[in-house]
């Protein structure tokens, strides 16, 4: 890619000239932070994001953005972690007073980037927004003591400002303005919050530019912008993460349907059966030339499912519940338990054609008995429940996942009722979404329950998926 020493205009809204760095340098860059966040990106590809920013050049940043992501991206659900990305490396240049909004003109300010705020947002300004966003973050984003400041926040910034208290504001000015569609008020209000939501986000991106400038792209990039929601922890994620993985679900299902097929194919074809490969070597003077292969008879494993629903593991349990539903077709029988600290059976409430998946937790909650005189998750009692009276569900053909934190509230984990199971199942696996520095902390019994099975960290969707790839019998 030719431009090298070349600085790009610096104009608002385009990527800011730099003699200390070239294109070159920000393009790898940003590949190297879209990788951290586990974005498949090979040479080819960076090459061909190399020849797009030469072919659509660097005057307009939009076009830059759509060109790189044209290149790089694999799919749509990439986009909003590829677009922070991409401003911390191609950031827009917006100049903006410098100030902490403390000074005695603070509130006077204050009010007057709110009215500013208001009619851009009722104009539809997009340049404009972005340097009120760059002056909130400037006049009331900064911390510190000094006469300068010490870092920048985008929450400081909007918490001050509060862009979502405006809405009155602008639907009076788009309503005087004539702007007003032809629809709802409902729907009017609707895009006005998605316009004051697209405010915030520029001042979040503002923040991290700030920041980037003063630590460093790389680290902003690996520590400050969200990950894709299947690699974000299932004890951190949030109702919109959640309800985002749900919809990941069908995606993942399919190919992890489809590892599962090729799996068995390859197992299929058996080891090499040394009697018959010897037989036949014969009429090739003893050279085994085509080895023969002991043919496996074709099966799917039982699977069994017991699943904690409790605090915040239950944002986990459910995500997997939902999963294994949708990969039903790759086993035999598919069994799902739940408990906090009584076990009860939950599979027909996972049937095909059951309601949303967001709904699955409150269904579970309603539709099964889970707790007895508390509502604390009781490990021990629950598997020894589950042991007493579902034996039925485990043979010798079952493969058991068990999923939840292993914290017991203190509770006798009576390990006998873990190794009952394990002694009556083909294998069982643990899935934990703590990570192993904290197996055995606090009221954690999670060594004990290594000691008599398989337990595993599983913290997010893409582990979790690898995790029943390979650990599932072919």
């Amino acid at each position: 890619m030719s431009g090298e020493g070349t600085a790009p205009g610096t104009a608002a809204g385009t990527v800011p000239g730099t003699t200390a760095e070239g294109p070159v340098a920000r393009l790898t860059g940003l590949v190297a932070a879209l990788r951290d966040h586990g974005f498949g990106i090979g040479t080819g590809e960076t090459v061909d994001a190399g020849l797009a920013l030469e072919a659509v050049g660097f005057a307009d940043r939009e076009r830059m953005r759509e060109a790189l992501a044209a290149t790089l991206l694999h799919g749509e659900r990439q986009r909003p972690v590829f677009d922070r990305v991409f401003d911390l490396y191609f950031p827009a240049v917006v100049t903006a007073p410098e100030g902490h909004g403390d000074g005695p003109g603070d509130a006077a300010a204050l009010a007057a980037l709110r009215t500013r705020i208001a009619e851009a947002l009722a104009a539809g300004d997009a340049a404009l927004l972005d340097r009120l966003a760059a002056e909130a973050v400037a006049g009331f984003g900064g911390y510190g003591s000094g006469p300068g400041t010490d870092g920048w926040s985008s929450y400081q910034a909007l918490s001050r400002v509060r862009p979502e208290t405006l809405l009155a504001r602008v639907r009076a000015a788009r309503t005087a303005a004539g702007r007003e569609p032809d629809f709802t008020d409902r729907l009017l209000d609707d895009e006005i919050r998605r316009a004051v939501e697209g405010f915030r986000e520029r001042v979040r991106t503002e923040a991290r530019r700030r920041v980037a400038e003063r630590r460093g792209r790389d680290e902003v990039a690996r520590r400050a912008v969200a990950a894709t929601a299947d690699r974000v922890d299932f004890l951190l994620a949030g109702r919109e993460q959640l309800d985002e993985l749900r919809r990941t679900v069908r995606p993942l299902a399919r190919k992890l349907a489809t590892r599962l097929a090729a799996r068995r194919r390859r197992a299929s074809r058996g080891a090499i059966d040394l009697r018959r490969t010897l037989r036949g070597s014969l009429s090739t003077g003893g050279v085994p030339v085509r080895p023969v292969l002991r043919r496996r008879r074709p099966g799917r494993p039982e699977l069994v499912l017991l699943c904690d629903v409790s605090g915040s593991v239950a944002g986990f349990a459910q995500f997997t519940m939902v999963l294994v539903q949708a990969l039903h077709d790759q086993f035999s029988r598919v069994r799902v338990f739940a408990f906090v600290n009584r076990c009860d059976e939950v599979t027909g409430l996972l049937s095909p054609g059951a309601a949303d998946p967001a709904g699955l937790g409150g269904r579970i909650l309603a539709g099964a008995r889970l707790t007895g005189w508390h509502g604390q998750s009781d490990y021990g009692t629950a598997l020894a429940e589950f042991a007493e009276r579902y034996a039925d569900a485990v043979g010798p053909r079952t493969v058991v996942f068990v999923l939840g934190d292993a914290r017991t509230n203190n509770a006798d984990p009576r390990p006998e009722a873990l190794r009952l199971i394990a002694e009556r199942a083909r294998r069982v696996h643990w899935l934990n979404p703590e990570r192993p520095a904290l197996w055995g902390t606090g009221d954690s019994v999670a060594p004990l329950y290594a000691e008599l099975v398989d337990m595993r960290p599983c913290r997010n969707a893409r582990q979790l998926g690898d995790l029943i790839t390979r650990l599932l019998p072919v």
